[in-house]
């Protein structure tokens, strides 16, 4: 259910676009995306990295936009952020010696650590790219930016994700409880392996 929820704040700010302008657009993800925040944080008793890292950008582009009354500075949102995390991407294995794709997903998957580094960077290149293309339309194609915001970075995302899972597929582990599931000849071909 918390990754539908997590595009209730675009969507809300999709409606509130195209029924009255940024303006408004920008105070209602503010709102929604605050209310949305603070209720993972008081029901999960914390928040993500990532999710503290987008509503802080929300409510510092938002919040300039609505002072400066000024659109150019939520355009810059989408980009930085997007190159802020291929950067985060970029860097923590540097630091911690291990890459974020293995902290996220290491207990699902077993790559060897040149292919978790193959993988950390065709999320660093993704980010990158997401970056570039949230950039490029938002200010040579501004007609359409908040239609490509929601529906282009979305589907980029998406597609994104869906090449990735193919290729992670068969490096999958199943949980113990799975395990014991598993037909005979499938439990024998995972002991071989």
């Amino acid at each position: 259910m918390k990754p539908l929820l997590d595009f209730l704040p675009l969507l809300a700010f999709f409606a509130a676009y195209k029924l009255k302008d940024i303006y408004w657009a920008s105070g209602v993800l503010i709102i929604v995306t605050s209310v949305q925040y603070l209720g993972y944080y008081f029901y999960y008793k914390k928040l993500q990295r990532s999710e503290w890292l987008t509503w802080m950008a929300v409510l510092l582009f938002c919040s300039m936009t609505l002072l400066l009354h000024n659109e150019s500075i939520l355009k810059w949102k989408a980009p930085v952020l997007y190159w802020v995390l291929a950067l985060s991407f970029l860097l923590t294995p540097w630091f911690t010696g291990v890459t974020l794709t293995e902290k996220m997903m290491g207990k699902a998957v077993q790559l060897t650590a040149a292919q978790w580094r193959n993988l950390n960077y065709s999320w660093v290149l993704f980010f990158i790219f997401a970056g570039i293309a949230n950039a490029y339309v938002a200010f040579y194609h501004a007609s359409i930016w908040v239609d490509f915001k929601v529906f282009g970075s979305l589907g980029m995302t998406l597609v994104f994700v869906l090449i990735q899972g193919v290729f992670l597929y068969r490096y999958m582990t199943p949980t113990p409880e799975a395990a014991k599931n598993l037909p005979l000849e499938d439990k024998a071909r995972d002991a071989a392996d």
